[in-house]
């Protein structure tokens, strides 16, 4: 017996030089015929071998907005510019769960989980049980189950599922909003309202535009056309009284009437 990569050798017996000779393994046919039927396992094998192929994401730093492309098979990861522990990991959560959570995975808060974290910063979330916490997300939130949301929430694009009826009790910032089920709450978002035929919104809306399908319905004040609240309208207050009149000036009242909460 001699190493694998060796080309030529001594007999231990007689001193005489000689080549190596490796054995190989017998070939293996490419398809197992038994019965007349050919096994297509190669087959299966190649195509789980290319779909559990690890595969190349893009992650952007929360803090400096550094892009780097990492494996996804990778749960943290430094940051090259400023040195920033990056978690990579997604969440589930089927209890209470109260710790603060910076990822860059998902997060999905079961039937039977109820997050009431601080501060919750994620690339996507599904919630299907309590959201009592503060949640901002970087693609989107989608709610599959009633909710009640008593924290503040923050994402490009929120959607409200068929089975939900979702009740927020702050302000909702959003870049747009897609409603399949029920809501209630003010919203404001930077691009458009979709309210599809099965989906009812009883709230105020500011966005750039709506869009009602036949069958949905929409209960409240909108505004349309501004981008966000100014600061007058978030925090009124009184101005210095005038020079000519001696009277108080007062800032524009609120699209409302009511002052809006963040």
């Amino acid at each position: 017996m001699e190493y694998a990569a060796a080309r030529s050798t001594m007999c231990r017996q007689c001193g005489k030089h000689f080549v190596t000779a490796q054995e190989r393994p017998p070939a293996r046919p490419a398809f197992d015929v038994s019965g007349g039927v050919a096994a297509a396992q190669s087959f299966l094998q190649r195509f789980e071998g290319v779909w559990n192929r690890p595969r190349i994401t893009s992650v952007a730093c929360f803090d400096c907005g550094m892009t780097q492309q990492l494996n996804s098979a990778a749960t943290s990861t430094i940051c090259p510019s400023c040195s920033v522990h990056m978690d990579l990991r997604d969440y589930r959560i089927n209890t209470a769960f109260s710790r603060a959570i910076r990822t860059h995975g998902s997060v999905y808060v079961t039937s039977s989980g109820d997050l009431s974290s601080s501060s919750v910063v994620c690339r996507s979330a599904i919630i299907e049980g309590k959201l009592r916490g503060s949640l901002q997300c970087v693609e989107k939130v989608e709610f599959r189950a009633p909710a009640k949301v008593q924290g503040k929430l923050a994402a490009p694009l929120v959607i409200i599922g068929k089975r939900a009826d979702v009740q927020f009790f702050r302000q909702l910032q959003v870049g747009s909003i897609e409603i399949r089920g029920r809501m209630s709450g003010e919203i404001v978002a930077e691009t458009v309202v979709t309210i599809r035929s099965s989906g009812s919104l009883d709230g105020n809306v500011v966005a750039r535009a709506i869009n009602v399908e036949k069958g949905g319905t929409f209960t409240g004040q909108l505004v349309i056309g501004q981008k966000k609240y100014e600061q007058a309208e978030l925090l009124p207050q009184l101005e210095p009284a005038s020079p000519k009149t001696g009277r108080k000036l007062r800032p524009p009242p609120h699209a409302f009437g009511l002052p809006a909460t963040s």
